[in-house]
């Protein structure tokens, strides 16, 4: 721990990607290769994503790697189908 000095982070916003299998949700962040959660509801798949890139980040910071900006955003459009 750090004493004396007061460690800034900096909230970043990141895509996340749900999709819906036959018995479950999956999540994955594409800015963050690796960093993936599934549960039965998509409620509780957003929360084990969220969980997942904050530890995905403490590790990045642990091993002295940085800390990858979010340049994925996410757009929906309409077509006849």
């Amino acid at each position: 721990m750090l004493t004396g000095e007061r460690l800034t982070y900096l909230q970043m916003r990141y895509t996340v990607i749900l999709e819906q299998g036959e018995t479950s949700f999956g999540a994955y962040v594409p800015d963050l290769p690796g960093c993936v959660a599934a549960a039965e509801t998509r409620a509780e798949a957003l929360e084990l994503i969220v969980e997942a890139i904050e530890l995905h980040i403490d590790d990045l910071r642990e091993r002295g790697e940085t800390i990858p900006e979010p340049h994925t955003f996410f757009e929906s459009v309409e077509v006849a189908a």
